[in-house]
């Protein structure tokens, strides 16, 4: 099983960053004032002025039908089970997955390059002699979806919007951002503050949507069900709050054959449904209720998929290689809560957890341990730290454990047994050496608190894996139980930090950015809403996160990412979990597809067409585009 997360970087563009100057801006590789079609992190862009189309399209495919599915999450604030407002761009509320299909931005996303982005709204873009400054040339013609024209005022006017008021994962991102200003109707003017990172701006072009100012100007920017007004390739149809939404492709939509879009946006309907359990998912596509699904279940995968749909192949199984970082997924520890503030506490807790037999017994031998922040990575550290990594944790030696220094902590490997006795000898004493120990069967301090532990969760299915690190827990004496709330209360308690431990998983982009600052720096360790659900302040964490930023080079990035990881899972900050390098995926036998997916993204909904009796497996070779 393989957790949804509440935020998918691989679809909100996390890319990495860097202090601005005039020669670090994206696209580097041009002049100050040179005009250019597209933007990277570090220069480099695949395809050139006036390419055709992205490779991992089909240029002739053909438009129509409908495409259905549940899942995954691709808005700020979107929710898996449910959703009660169609802004996804603010905090309050749980927004329907799918909101992006409806807003163009100014660049999009080539998904078989690390972190290149293409114009869209924009036409070509520029940067001033300073590096303070970016100017981005609109193309004529663009409109929204009433047919009134998109301009640079609407540009503006949505990204000081989502400065003042959008969710904090956004508003927090553009704190460097110190003014945007249209120069006439085709001209936008980007002034950032001086202390940007590198990859704000491509987070502006690439993932900020543009909104119309007339529209937000006569209707409120808040939650509601009220159908906002887009310009992107389709539109809001009917929709049940909690139920479905449809998503209608619209047939004149003014960027349809510009190159990024060429071979994309295939079918006329896009439909994501909602069930409020998983049994409930899966039987509703085994009847064909819905036409496509991921399976993050690996039970189901390994055992259900005998159903006689796929007995006789009108459905088709398939496994799409993932060539993006695992990201980090585990149960977090609440370090605002006393308990957890000593480290050889948390050190203890990890060691109750037991994979090996989790992995043979409930995931049937399909994933493999998370052992880092960056896993499935070249960020991800492995052995002593090297002198490179040296130079960036020595001047930080005495605030950082030992361990920091020596091989790279790593998740314990157990007997397999779900109860390995060497393991749990070592939790027990860590936990006596901290002060806890056992007084009538229950670990106590010296004020005689019992050590507790409320494991919080909205899914029943997560329970089965929950239950034996429970069990083990008890066997140490720890007071720990499984709490399963409602979606609404599970996602309020999250956003306040109202829990001891909470299970998560964070997908980090090839090329980490600002995005990372809201994972583990102070500064988002009290914000409403963010991801640093740990509660991370450390300064050198901030430190080395700043590193991973500013790197000028990948080089650079990928040395300073293998410390702040050393640093990180030193901490025991979480119980980390387990990762895999596929999509599991099932479908009705009505789809086709190119013959390469992006490198680096599932490539499904933007790609794939409809056509009726398809009966061969996707022709995806191994290590192709993901």
């Amino acid at each position: 099983m393989s957790i949804i997360p509440r935020l998918t970087r691989r679809d909100i563009l996390a890319l990495g960053g860097g202090a601005l100057a005039a020669s670090m801006l994206p696209g580097s590789a041009a002049r100050a004032g040179e005009k250019r079609h597209g933007m990277s992190i570090f220069g480099e862009l695949k395809y050139p002025p006036g390419f055709s189309h992205f490779d991992y399209v089909n240029p002739k495919a053909p438009k129509g039908g409908t495409f259905s599915q549940v899942g995954p999450t691709v808005a700020f604030n979107a929710s898996f089970y449910t959703f009660d407002t169609l802004n996804g761009y603010i905090l309050r509320g749980s927004a329907p997955q799918g909101l992006d299909l409806i807003f163009d931005t100014l660049m999009v996303r080539a998904y078989d390059e690390p972190d290149a982005v293409y114009g869209l709204v924009a036409e070509s873009v520029e940067a001033s002699d300073d590096g303070r400054s970016l100017t981005f040339h609109l193309r004529d013609g663009a409109y929204f979806h009433d047919g009134t024209p998109l301009t640079a005022d609407d540009v503006a006017f949505s990204i000081l919007l989502l400065k003042e008021r959008g969710h904090p994962l956004i508003s927090q991102n553009l704190r460097e951002l110190e003014d945007v200003q249209a120069r006439g109707e085709r001209v936008v003017e980007i002034t950032f503050t001086g202390n940007q990172t590198r990859d704000l701006p491509l987070f502006i072009a690439a993932v900020l949507p543009i909104f119309s100012k007339r529209y937000y100007t006569e209707n409120e920017f808040g939650a509601s069900l009220t159908p906002p007004l887009g310009s992107g390739p389709y539109r809001i149809g009917t929709f049940r709050a909690g139920r479905f939404i449809n998503y209608e492709r619209v047939a004149d939509y003014w960027a349809r054959d510009l190159n990024v879009n060429v071979g994309m946006w295939n079918f006329d309907r896009i439909r994501f449904d909602y069930y409020r359990d998983r049994t409930a998912q899966f039987e509703a596509f085994a009847s064909g209720q819905y036409l496509f699904r991921e399976e993050f279940t690996s039970k189901t995968w390994a055992t259900e998929y005998n159903f006689p749909a796929v007995r006789d192949g009108r459905v088709k199984l398939a496994e799409l290689p993932d060539e993006t970082p695992s990201g980090a997924q585990g149960w977090f520890l609440n370090m605002r809560r006393e308990k957890f503030q000593d480290r050889r506490v948390r050190e203890a807790l990890t060691l109750a957890f037991d994979f090996e037999w989790t992995n043979a017994n409930i995931f049937y031998g399909l994933y493999k341990r998370t052992e880092s922040y960056f896993e499935n990575s070249p960020m991800k550290a492995t052995g002593a730290p090297d002198a490179e990594e040296l130079a960036l944790l020595e001047p930080w030696r005495d605030k950082l454990p030992e361990d920091v220094f020596g091989e790279v902590v790593s998740p314990p490997v157990s007997d397999g047994s779900g109860q390995d006795r060497r393991l749990l000898r070592r939790a027990a004493a860590l936990l006596d050496e901290a002060g806890w120990t056992v007084q009538n069967g229950k670990r106590r301090n010296a004020a005689g608190d019992i050590l507790s532990l409320e494991f919080l969760d909205n899914d029943p299915m997560v329970e089965r894996l929950t239950a034996p690190l429970v069990k083990n827990l008890r066997l140490l004496g720890v007071d720990a139980t499984i709490r399963l709330v409602d979606s609404s209360q599970h996602q309020q308690r999250r956003d306040n930090y109202d829990f001891d431990v909470m299970l998560q998983r964070y997908s980090l982009s090839l090329t980490p950015g600002i995005e990372i600052r809201s994972y583990w720096t102070s500064e988002f360790a009290s914000v409403p809403g963010g991801r640093n659900l740990s509660g991370i302040a450390d300064p050198v964490v901030d430190a080395l996160v700043e590193k991973v930023i500013a790197a000028k080079t990948r080089e650079e990035q990928i040395i300073a990412a293998r410390a702040l990881d050393r640093v990180l899972r030193a901490g025991h900050y979480w119980i980390p979990q387990w990762h895999k390098n596929v999509h599991h995926i099932a479908f009705w036998d009505k789809f086709a597809w190119p013959d390469t997916k992006p490198k680096y993204h599932r490539g499904v909904l933007a790609t794939w067409w409809r056509s009726e009796g398809e009966t061969d497996l996707p022709a995806f070779e191994a290590g192709s585009e993901d």
